[in-house]
């Protein structure tokens, strides 16, 4: 069975890679690139799942009914984006996939993911279950959008109504007017869909029933706008919790309109 997964669509193609966490590795609208399709860090390219948490978790720590347990830290000693996004997938259905949540996650469980590729967009689902107990988790999807599309320079269109206030990497829980960036923050009461156009391209809105939406916008090469159901460091703050017969559930839009 391939670990590439083609889906094409008028204009449309992507490439899921079921190798490097059933990640969107290209993702292409009329001949053009949207992704960064390559890094030497897994975090760091494609357009990927975060589960069972998305962002930050402070020095890989946190609490559960009173016990304590660490998870490997990948970034500055801070555990990030979830413990699935390099990992195999196995393939469901023509569009399904599933993954456990691996050896570094302290709950028995698994992620599943649904992409298709329509007509009028590019359609994902992410649910996070446990088959055990009680756990607490968060989840969402990390997209890394080139900066420049053929000579074309991106514009964010971004509307928030608050940030969080950061501590050093890590998203607190006061909220502040939002400053003009660069960023890499959470933001909430986001009022339309963010929208990333390229001029003389094409426009991408990204909708998602996620409240919180992380924007990074420091990289020279790549922007990356996040939809995820908590801010970073949940499991410290008040995380929802996902029980067998109810697991955690995002859904995300990605819609195009080519410029004419």
């Amino acid at each position: 069975m391939s670990e590439t997964i083609v889906q094409s669509v008028s204009d449309a193609r992507i490439e899921i890679d079921l190798r490097n966490g059933a990640r969107i590795a290209s993702f292409a609208v009329g001949g053009h690139e949207l992704l960064v399709t390559a890094a030497a860090d897994p975090l760091r390219w494609g357009l990927y799942p975060m589960a069972p948490f998305a962002g930050r978790v402070r020095a890989g720590r946190f609490e559960r009914d009173g016990q304590a347990y660490h998870l490997p830290g990948r970034a500055g000693g801070h555990a990030i984006h979830g413990t699935v996004l390099d990992r195999r997938w196995l393939q469901e259905d023509d569009s399904t996939f599933v993954c456990d949540l691996g050896e570094n996650w302290p709950f028995a469980g698994f992620a599943r993911q649904s992409i298709r590729l329509k007509e009028d967009g590019l359609l994902m689902r992410l649910e996070v279950h446990t088959t055990e107990k009680s756990m607490p988790a968060s989840c969402g999807w990390h997209p890394w959008f080139l900066r420049e599309i053929d000579g074309s320079s991106a514009l964010l269109d971004f509307h928030p109504g608050y940030m969080y206030l950061r501590e050093g990497e890590i998203s607190t829980r006061t909220r502040v007017e939002p400053t003009p960036g660069p960023w890499d923050d959470c933001f909430g009461d986001v009022r339309a869909a963010p929208a990333i156009r390229w001029p003389g391209i094409l426009t991408i809105s990204i909708e998602s029933t996620c409240p919180y939406w992380v924007v990074y916008t420091e990289p020279e090469h790549a922007l990356c706008v996040e939809p995820q159901t908590a801010p970073p460091d949940t499991l410290n703050n008040d995380p929802s919790s996902v029980t067998p017969d109810r697991p955690l559930i995002a859904d995300m839009a990605l819609r195009w309109n080519l410029d004419p």
